[in-house]
């Protein structure tokens, strides 16, 4: 992930909100950059299969259906950007999600020897709230559709068994714009905290184009190719 007369490995904070793509954008940059993609919620799952003391602490906070602190979250995150692969730098889905985490990682980049990166990829909420709500699932197979893009061959009726097709209920537009509501009051403050740090701060148009071409605007951004 270094550039040619970089000095500082990167590490690439990747946010946008839920149907922004996001998760697809992380793919990319992790083939593009040859970087290890860290995600919150791997993580997690990874810890407590290794059953060690602190996967075992995760496990019973979830298992209680209570949140993991930030002091857990942020102690995974430290050990696992101080793992061999991330030496090259990383790309950071899913933390920070809190001011106090983000001070945090703040610290550990800079006595790592880390630069942070922030990439936002913005959004038309309205466009997010027409793509998932279009969206319609068998529930014989499972097999999923978009009215947009890929519906069925007749309306509302599933292409493998001629089940009738079901929205999902967190596609509702009703649970879709209370998430996006979350993410906005939870995102706002840390995208201007890190605004306000004077490190690299890249807000992107990830309404319109393909995959390809949403990840071409991210390594513009970074400088890459």
């Amino acid at each position: 992930m270094r550039q040619a007369g970089d000095e500082v490995p990167r590490a690439v904070i990747l946010f946008g909100p839920p149907g922004s793509g996001k998760g697809t954008q992380a793919h990319l940059l992790k083939e593009a950059l040859r970087a290890p993609h860290i995600s919150t919620g791997d993580m997690l799952r990874e810890r407590i299969a290794s059953g060690d003391a602190l996967g075992v602490q995760v496990r019973e906070l979830m298992q209680a259906g209570r949140l993991v602190p930030d002091e857990v979250v942020n102690q995974l995150v430290e050990d696992r950007i101080g793992s061999g692969d991330c030496a090259g730098g990383f790309i950071l889905d899913g933390y920070p999600r809190t001011i106090q985490q983000a001070v945090e990682l703040d610290g550990k980049l800079k006595r790592r020897g880390f630069a942070p990166v922030v990439i936002h990829l913005k959004v038309d909420y309205n466009k997010i709230i027409a793509r998932i709500a279009g969206r319609r699932q068998c529930p014989v197979c499972g097999t999923l559709y978009s009215l947009s893009s890929n519906p069925p061959r007749r309306p509302d009726l599933c292409d493998e068994d001629g089940a009738v097709l079901a929205v999902r209920d967190d596609d509702r537009e009703a649970v879709i714009r209370e998430r996006l509501e979350a993410y906005d009051r939870q995102t706002r403050p840390l995208l201007e905290y890190f605004a306000a740090t004077g490190n690299p701060f890249h807000e992107l148009d990830g309404s319109e184009g393909s995959p390809q071409e949403i990840l071409s605007r991210i390594a513009g951004a970074l400088r890459l190719g």
